[in-house]
């Protein structure tokens, strides 16, 4: 099976780098060196494992608080369509390189073999789900009260490629961080394997760190149940304490409540590093600039805000309706991601915050950092990094599911 992976989109020109010689359609050959492409091409590398392609100035991390420009290199393939808005550059590569490229760029290729495995499991099920089911891949939705936003962005049902190559599908970045014999390791033991629930496919969902609950699927996408996607505590059993009022104002034990640079330096991508509040957190801002965020976000003239209510939670504490009041007006915003946005000139971390207010400010103290629906990243490579298996890592995530071809 082959994956074909968004990596540049409307762009005006593709500056690609050849490692090796490649072939386009009409037998024409590209010998090693740069080249310039303002037109659609399909190039064959001579030597699949030999030949390689870079781009310089690939953005990841779009539209988040890490994003920046990259140069990538790339096994594979090389497309570039031309479309009214601009080329799009696509790598064609195999299921398993491909696999191999996401647990290395959404972690690190130094992380436990154990944690490797497990995301192999689950990138490639979250690859493949879509494809064995009929439901819809993108559902948005605005609620009908003119006071009320309700959206969720879910999986986008790319029309040029399979996914692309950014947070907004899975981290794709190349060959560029897979510089590890243990996640080849983890591809090879795993190769063909899924995460199954009664025999189908799952939808395995993945966030950076929970905040010691996992969330459940309907916070932050359909109203839907989801058996294997349903809130967990990231903890052993005998270690779990629970306090839903004071949740988010203290620090308790979970397996992604840790400060072990070690660890964290083996398991997290460098730009990740940089986020070193990821289980509890805080940002402050005045009356005014949050007016002034929503209505740059969603182009609602709110005056300067004086009080956000919680209207609904999910089991992490994530927030799914959210009441801002300003001066002039007020409005409800949903789901997890969209009040995130709302509340950030990039995102908040996460949605699972509470609301103090100090002086003249505006107090957030949030846990966690992204959706926390399914696998905890940072979780489970301190649960193989404490001996955990794949398996056990797979089970604790996404109760009743097996592993299998």
């Amino acid at each position: 099976m082959n994956v074909s992976v968004g990596l540049i989109e409307k762009c005006s020109a593709a500056d690609v780098e050849l490692s090796g010689t490649f072939s386009d359609s009409t037998g024409k050959a590209y010998a090693p060196g740069r080249h310039t492409f303002s037109s659609e091409v399909t190039l064959t590398p001579s030597d699949e494992a030999s030949c390689l392609f870079a781009l310089d100035d690939v953005r990841i991390g779009i539209g988040f608080h890490w994003e920046r420009k990259e140069r990538q290199i790339f096994h594979g393939g090389l497309r570039i369509i031309k479309r009214a808005s601009g080329l799009t550059v696509i790598n064609d590569v195999s299921l398993e390189d491909y696999v191999s490229s996401v647990i290395s760029s959404e972690m690190s290729a130094s992380c436990p073999l154990e944690m490797l495995k497990a995301h192999a499991v689950i990138s490639r099920s979250w690859l493949k789900f879509p494809m064995t089911t009929s439901v819809q891949a993108t559902k948005r939705n605005t609620a009908a009260d003119p006071h009320e936003i309700v959206r969720w962005y879910g999986r986008e049902a790319h029309a040029e490629f399979d996914v692309c190559a950014d947070d907004h599908c899975q981290r794709y970045q190349g060959i560029t961080k897979t510089f590890s014999p243990t996640a080849a390791e983890a591809v090879r033991a795993t190769t063909g394997q899924f995460l199954r629930y009664n025999g189908a496919i799952c939808d395995a969902r993945f966030a950076k760190c929970c905040g010691g609950i996992t969330e459940r699927y309907a916070t932050a996408w359909e109203d839907e149940s989801v058996p294997y996607l349903e809130s967990t505590y990231d903890g052993p059993p005998d270690a779990q304490t629970l306090d839903a009022h004071d949740w988010m104002r203290w620090s308790p034990p979970a397996y992604c409540n840790t400060n072990d640079t070690e660890l964290l330096a083996r398991v997290l991508p460098g730009f990740d590093q940089k986020t070193q509040d990821f289980y509890r957190w805080r940002v402050e801002y005045a009356p005014e600039e949050l007016g002034d965020l929503v209505e740059s976000r969603l182009g609602v003239n709110l005056g300067p805000i004086r009080a956000m209510e919680p209207l609904a939670r999910g089991p992490s504490g994530r927030i799914y309706r959210l009441k801002i009041a300003g001066d002039r007006d007020y409005v409800i915003v949903g789901k997890e991601l969209e009040i995130r946005r709302a509340l950030s000139r990039t995102h908040l971390y996460s949605s699972a915050f509470v609301v103090d207010r100090i002086g003249s400010r505006f107090v957030l103290s949030g846990a966690g950092w992204g959706h926390g629906v399914g696998l905890c990243q940072i979780g489970a490579a301190v649960m193989a990094n404490q001996g955990k298996t794949c398996a056990e890592i797979l089970r604790h995530y996404y109760r009743g599911t097996t592993v299998g071809v």
